[in-house]
């Protein structure tokens, strides 16, 4: 069985050079290459003015400072400086190019009176693709273009071009903060992506959790109504015998057979209910309020500092229990969210009773006062499963109406 040790750093820095040959072109990160093309666009100009810039600086160096003749000039100016063009998308492979030429100027270039065998643009184009190396690519790829940095171009420049020591490590220092200042801000970027990430993930488990709370409080505000039509079966099957002389042996049966289905039937109700109860809480005694209570509640939201107009169109009805409870719930989530953001607001609570549907509007005109910060409720959620369990349509939004806020359910009567 193979056990797991530590890494020691001399094995570190031996996996992390061998990274820097094997590693795929394509970066980890795309810091540099988001997916935006306009931005890709910007970058890949901005690449292209400094590769275009610093070549010709280079060559231009070589030819009147280093005594190099023109095609050799040509050559190394652009191996050192035109993969900028590539950098933002392949920061590695430019490395690459670049670091194989500033090597080869060791070899090739007398520096003469010059501190170091490059152009002074050469080595600044480095430090942009070093830059780039780090913000795209895990700190190991880093660290091992860090050493073949230093043990390549420096070290060759050090060795044969007889560089002097401190300038050197200046030079080397400049690698290591170009590198880590790269992974730093990656780093942050990549922070903050993830906690963008689990931000969202922590968003839809509030809003499953919200849509779970919300049915389980439709579940037991139903409750009531179901067990009231129960209940009603249960005794009018036990009553029938009595208000009924001289019933056949299976008609009793029948009625026998109709009041414990619904008694049982009623039970298991309780019971299941039961379950979707907070510990907490106790079981409501009052009837499910419907839109019979309408005027409270606009006496209510009255208290709160806003202006109700009520409006009922077309012949009222009866209601089913479900859908009755459900446009009082709507109108009453409405009312309070407009109080809560939309203080002072004048609001018209629209009741039509059409001919399939109960429709229910709920407008206000936007805030007169301070509104509360947004979030933390979920009657969003609570409207839109009362009207998913009724088979009808939600619509919300300040884009029904030129200001403020606008609720429009259409419950329908399920009368088929």
């Amino acid at each position: 069985m193979i056990q797991d040790r530590e890494t020691t750093t001399a094995e570190y820095l031996a996996y992390a050079v061998r990274d820097v040959a094997s590693t795929r072109k394509e970066p980890t990160r795309v810091l540099l290459w988001p997916e935006s093309a306009r931005v890709r666009l910007w970058t890949f100009l901005a690449s292209a003015v400094l590769a275009i810039g610093f070549s010709a600086g280079s060559i231009i160096v070589y030819i009147n400072l280093m005594t190099s003749g023109i095609s050799q000039a040509w050559l190394l100016g652009l191996t050192q400086c035109i993969p900028l063009l590539i950098t933002p998308r392949w920061p590695l492979v430019a490395w690459r190019i670049m670091a194989a030429g500033m090597f080869t100027a060791t070899l090739v270039v007398d520096p003469a009176h010059e501190f170091w065998p490059w152009p002074t643009t050469s080595f600044l184009a480095m430090t942009v693709v070093l830059f780039a190396v780090g913000t795209s690519y895990p700190r190991r790829v880093s660290v091992g273009v860090g050493l073949v940095t230093v043990a390549g171009p420096i070290g060759s420049a050090l060795l044969i071009d007889h560089m002097q020591l401190w300038f050197g490590l200046i030079l080397i220092g400049v690698i290591i903060v170009m590198l880590v200042a790269g992974d730093a801000l990656s780093g942050r970027f990549a922070a903050e992506a993830s906690l963008a990430e689990q931000a969202e993930l922590r968003r839809q488990d509030l809003a499953r959790q919200a849509v779970l709370e919300e049915r389980a409080r439709i579940a037991r505000e139903l409750h009531d109504v179901v067990a009231h039509h129960m209940s009603v079966i249960a005794l009018q099957a036990e009553a029938a015998p009595y208000k009924i002389s001289e019933l056949p042996l299976a008609a009793l049966e029948t009625f026998g057979v109709v009041r414990d289905a619904a008694r049982e039937a009623l039970t298991e109700t309780r019971r299941i209910v039961g379950l979707l109860r907070e510990d907490s809480e106790t079981a409501e005694r009052v009837p499910q309020p419907g839109l019979d209570r309408l005027a409270e509640l606009t006496d209510r939201a009255r208290d709160a500092g806003l202006t109700v107009e009520t409006t009922v169109i077309g012949l009222p009805r009866p209601l089913p229990a479900g859908v009755d409870l459900s446009a009082y719930r709507i109108v009453q989530e409405s009312l309070s969210n407009a109080s809560r953001y939309a203080p002072g607001a004048d609001v018209r609570v629209q009741i039509r009773y059409g001919t399939r549907t109960l429709d229910v509007t709920v407008r206000d005109d936007g805030a007169r006062g301070v509104p509360e910060e947004s979030g933390g409720g979920h009657g969003l959620v609570g409207m839109r499963e009362r009207v998913s369990m009724l088979g009808g349509t939600l619509a919300t939004g300040d884009h029904l109406h030129t200001q403020g806020w606008t609720v429009h359910a259409e419950l329908p009567y399920g009368d088929s």
